[in-house]
């Protein structure tokens, strides 16, 4: 059943979850909730993307081909151009733009103010306009000056036609089209304009480039894709351009035409984004400071969009051939289906009863962040989503702060009421305003303003905003972080959340962030905490090593700069330990900064790592103090509590993303098994569905963000004496990874924010034995504890809670408890599939770490090996692919012979490059031999994966040589992997003819030593330097090693 929907012509509202769609031909439309309802509850089959096949999209390609909009799903120029162009639309480059936004803005404003309060105005017209001038400049620095045109551009008229035929043509039956000759010849010099209008700026760049640009069109002329090396062609750039242009505009005029038909519709929501505006700008110019404090105008913006998507539906297609909705509704892969977005924002059991009504209140104070999922979706779908959105979103704010501030506006016909028109994207129709200047509100001078007040070349963090630090006062601090696992990220926040205590006032970034090294700050001291990535920089910190690795010593270009380096690493690769922050902290001083306090290390391998961080951080304050004259730390009051410690409120019987993983995303357990023999150390298999867009090669990692064993949550909950959905409210005057001013369940907090785990540091025993007790039996035993802590609490490895259970009359209120966890980080595994065989889904084989605790108390627990483990199919999972050193990938050449050790789960990464051989090799290609050196105790019982590891070597994709540490006799007298080396040397070494490429993998690959080992990695570490001794030995090395890629995963 489907009905009329006003204010909607033409539009279809649908009754159930799914119809027929009369005005879209063979489309059928449903309800997103439904189709995220199905999702959830069989997320191991169900998944859909972008439709253009048989769509208007289709149509448009007539125009604009390949272009990212318009691209078919899995087209190579799609890949390459979105990750060309990401770049282009971080928050730095869209930041840098605002002045010559402003002097766009200034246009449409100074013509207004012009022609006087008489004159109607289609705001539409203007307001396309501003949006095509702002995005031309934006994408290839050319200006069309549309306003000082009488009549729109010709391209702009062009392309209005063109869509609007576009859209027709989708309609047509293909032998009425083909009658049409003048509307034919009309849609083909439409094309012509467009496309010569593109290529002549395309043609004018590459004879007359502009030095030192970094717009879009410089960046798809001489910019490559980092995954495949390829650029862009002109034919693809024309495309792109062209894109943008109609979809740049397209939208932003259409967003903004709508808010002010709302406004002027709603005298007091017009009156209170005025008032706003006066209160934050006065009669200052605009800047980038009061953008973010222009809440309500946000929530107009919001609020049009809800009511009026420019884009009312999304074409999508399942990925599946069959499958069926509900038990009811059956889709294939042969249907186009509708995502129908226009009567998704307008669902009652969402929006509530007014759910047709403008009331951007809805929108304010933590609702619009409470929706539930998927329930404003504007700008897309998933990694089809608009690229440009944030450059559309700052200058929507702009817009409406500016014309607000400067005039009064008011209907040129009271009586009218909204009508629709529709190109690409839906707008107002005969839709015209009066704008009276407001006394006293003259247009001031607009180009040449700051942007901003940050530093030159860096992108302030999403976490200082949270924790209220960019708003403070005090001695500028930049705190950056390279960080693939999360550790040294925490670190950073450690050192940022502490910064308000010591005078300082932090910002905090990836030290990619800083775009420009060369402009580090000269008023601040930059404090910088990495690790090492297998001796590579971690993925956040390669171009910021990279730009210091480039910059002239003698030309002292970091002359001023003040800094101090904290350095994680793993003394098992002995080779590369601590080598990123070693260079870091060398290549500073030599390029003329000042180092003010030595590098600080730790070790990532050993049990140090965080007190390490606590004792050098304890140096770092008073050398940042003493040179810039800082106060100290307040003392503590009666309560130990300092003034900057989160306050915590008990108000009461979700997981934000606040942990700084952006690029983690949703995806979902599919398979989970064992494969080991009862009664032996537990290795499984996991295999999860990837969000769609989402890539990765054999060798790759794949991280996770863990929950806490429930067992660890219910004790922290029954020591406290609290119910998990017991609410409370955080409040913190620094930045902070927990969820602030709302409430939040202990249950959430414990299982999903915080390392319950997490071995005490000295600082942390220190702050806890504040709360002790300061006489009696139990003080006693507790200073002589504290007098051996090294051996009985650090070597034993005992958490804070460990140490609450032992000795009850700690009483540590509970906001110092969660103080003193450090933040819940990401976990990483090697990938062990190859997307050649399932590019949707990766699989993990790892070891589930537990057994009695060091301290002989309890039981220890790996928190991520046993939250993989307890995962069940359908299980939601937050997840991301983070790519492993360039070298431990397969060999480009697919004839190349490859050699590979591994023990126990190390196998992972193995399997997955055999995997990625198999495929190619049934594929009918010619691949190289595989020779895999696997080592396990007991081949009956942990010989992982021994069927499919048989059958492809009886495919002749891998020759297997095991080392089977108690069954020797089976494995040729070899217990181990290099006496199976040792004893195959020959077969190793191969024709000094033949390249070939080495991976070595230990057992305690994606996993960590437990408590109850002393420490198997380095057991492993001495195997394997005494595997390469005997290679080196036996003139292995000679034959190869130019081309020898071995890796120590601990």
């Amino acid at each position: 059943m489907v009905t009329a929907h006003p204010p909607r012509d033409g539009r279809v509202e649908v009754h159930g979850p799914s119809a027929q769609s009369p005005t879209l031909r063979g489309y059928n439309r449903f309800n997103e909730h439904y189709l995220k309802e199905q999702t959830q509850s069989s997320p191991g089959t169900w998944g859909f993307h972008k439709q253009v096949h048989g769509s208007p999209l289709e149509v448009v390609r007539n125009g604009v081909g390949d272009g990212l909009f318009t691209a078919y799903h899995g087209e190579e120029n799609w890949g390459i151009a979105h990750r060309i162009l990401m770049p282009a639309f971080g928050p730095s480059k869209i930041l840098s733009m605002f002045p010559a936004m402003l002097d766009i803005n200034s246009q449409i404003l100074f013509k207004w103010e012009r022609f006087g309060p008489d004159v109607a105005f289609d705001p539409t017209e203007d307001l396309t306009r501003l949006a095509f001038d702002t995005v031309a400049l934006y994408t290839m620095s050319y200006r069309f000056n549309s306003f000082y045109e009488k009549d729109l551009p010709p391209f702009i008229v062009s392309m209005a036609r063109f869509l609007f035929e576009s859209g027709l043509r989708q309609q047509r039956p293909k032998a009425v089209q083909s009658f049409m000759r003048q509307t034919n010849q009309q849609y083909e010099e439409d094309i012509k304009l467009m496309t010569d209008v593109v290529d002549e700026l395309i043609a004018h760049r590459k004879t007359h480039p502009l030095a030192g640009s970094k717009d879009l069109l410089s960046l798809m002329l001489e910019g490559k894709d980092p995954k495949t090396g390829q650029g862009l062609s002109d034919a693809n750039i024309r495309y792109q351009l062209i894109t943008f242009l109609i979809a740049g505009h397209e939208t932003t005029a259409g967003t903004l035409s709508f808010s002010l038909y709302y406004l002027v519709s709603n005298p007091s929501t017009y009156a209170t984004l005025q008032h706003e505006i006066d209160r934050v700008l006065g009669d200052q110019p605009l800047t980038l400071d009061h953008i973010p404090k222009l809440k309500y105008a946000a929530a107009v913006l919001r609020e049009a969009l809800r009511l009026n998507p420019p884009a009312p539906a999304i074409g999508l297609v399942s990925v599946n051939d069959r499958d069926v909705l509900g038990g009811e509704f059956e889709v294939g892969s042969e249907w186009n289906c509708v995502l129908d977005i226009a009567g998704l924002h307008r669902d009652p059991t969402v929006w509530g009863d007014d759910a047709e009504a403008f009331r951007p209140e809805r929108m304010l104070d933590g609702k619009f962040e409470a929706l539930p999922p998927n329930s404003w979706k504007l700008f897309g779908n998933g990694v089809r989503g608009c690229i440009g959105r944030p450059l559309a979103w700052q200058e929507a704010i702009m817009m409406l702060a500016t014309l607000f501030q400067r005039f009064d506006i008011r209907l040129d016909d009271p009586s009218y009421h909204l009508h629709l028109k529709q190109t690409l994207t839906v707008k107002p129709k005969d839709f015209k305003i009066h704008l009276i200047p407001r006394e006293g509100k003259k247009i001031l001078a607009i180009p040449g303003m700051q942007p901003s007040q940050l530093a030159p070349g860096v992108r302030e963090a999403p976490s200082i905003q949270n924790g209220h630090a960019g708003e403070g006062k005090g001695t500028p601090l930049l705190v950056l972080f390279g960080s693939d696992s999360g550790t040294c990220e925490g670190f950073a926040q450690q050192v940022a959340s502490d910064a308000a205590s010591y005078g300082f006032n932090p910002k905090m970034g990836a030290m990619d962030s800083v775009e420009d090294v060369t402009k580090l700050p000269r008023d601040g001291p930059v404090v910088i905490i990495t690790s090492s990535r297998e001796g590579q920089p971690p993925e956040n910190a390669v171009h910021f090593v990279q730009g210091i690795t480039d910059m002239v010593p003698a030309e002292k270009p970091l002359e001023g700069v003040q800094y101090a380096v904290f350095g994680a690493g793993n003394r098992d690769w002995a080779r590369t330990f601590f080598r990123i922050p070693k260079l870091v902290d060398s290549r500073l001083e030599v390029l003329g900064a000042e180092r003010l306090v030595r590098r600080g290390e730790g070790d990532a391998g050993g049990d140090e790592l965080f007190s390490s961080f606590d004792s050098w951080e304890k140096t770092l304050w008073p050398a940042l103090g003493k040179a810039f004259d800082t106060t100290a730390p307040p003392h503590c009051n009666l309560e130990g509590v300092m003034k900057d410690d989160p306050v915590v409120t008990v108000t009461g019987t979700t997981r934000n993303i606040l942990l700084r993983q952006p690029d983690l995303t949703e995806g979902c357990c599919v398979e989970n098994h064992i494969l080991t023999a009862p009664g032996q150390p537990v290795k499984r298999h996991i295999e999860f569905q990837l969000p769609q867009g989402m890539e990765y090669r054999p060798g790759d990692y794949l991280t996770i963000l863990p929950l806490n064993p429930p067992e660890s949550v219910h004790r922290v909950l029954t020591h406290f004496n609290m119910l998990g959905e017991t609410k409370i409210a955080i409040k913190s005057h620094g930045p902070t990874t927990l969820p602030t001013d709302e409430p939040i369940s202990l249950q959430d907090i414990f299982s999903g924010y915080v390392e319950l785990g997490q071995p005490m540091t000295q600082r942390n025993l220190d702050d806890v034995m504040r709360y002790a007790p300061n006489e009696g039996p139990e003080r006693q035993a507790l200073n002589a504890l504290v007098a051996n802590a090294k051996t009985e609490i650090f070597e034993k490895r005992m958490a804070v809670l460990d140490l609450l259970e032992q000795y009850p009359s700690i009483k540590v209120p509970l906001g110092q408890f969660i103080k003193l966890l450090p933040s819940m980080r990401i976990r990483r595994y090697s990938v062990s599939s190859s997307p050649l065989f399932n590019p949707s889904n990766c699989a993990l084989t790892f070891s589930v770490i537990t057994g009695p605790a060091l301290s002989g108390k309890g039981e220890f627990v790996g928190v991520a090996s046993n939250y993989l483990a307890h995962l069940k199919p359908g299980d939601p999972v937050s997840l991301a692919i983070r790519q492993s050193a360039v070298n431990f990938h397969l060999p480009a050449d697919v004839t190349k012979p490859i050699v590979m050790f591994c023990a126990g789960s190390g196998l992972a990464p193995m399997r997955g490059f055999l995997q990625d051989r198999v495929e190619q090799l049934e594929a009918g290609r010619e691949v190289g031999k595989a020779l895999l050196f696997f080592g396990c105790r007991d081949p009956a019982e942990e010989y992982l994966y021994k069927e499919e590891l048989a059958a492809w070597s009886e495919l002749g994709a891998v020759e297997l040589r095991p080392a089977f540490s108690r069954h020797p006799e089976l494995s040729g007298g070899c217990k181990y992997v290099q006496d199976r080396v040792w004893k195959d040397r020959k077969i190793v070494r191969g024709p000094d003819s033949i390249p070939v490429v080495w991976q070595l993998c230990p057992p305690v690959c994606g996993t960590h030593a437990s408590r109850s080992s002393p420490n198997p990695g380095h057991i492993v570490l001495r195997r394997a330097k005494s595997c390469s001794r005997r290679l080196r030995s036996s003139g292995i090395g000679r034959t190869c090693m130019a081309e020898c890629n071995i890796y120590l995963m601990v």
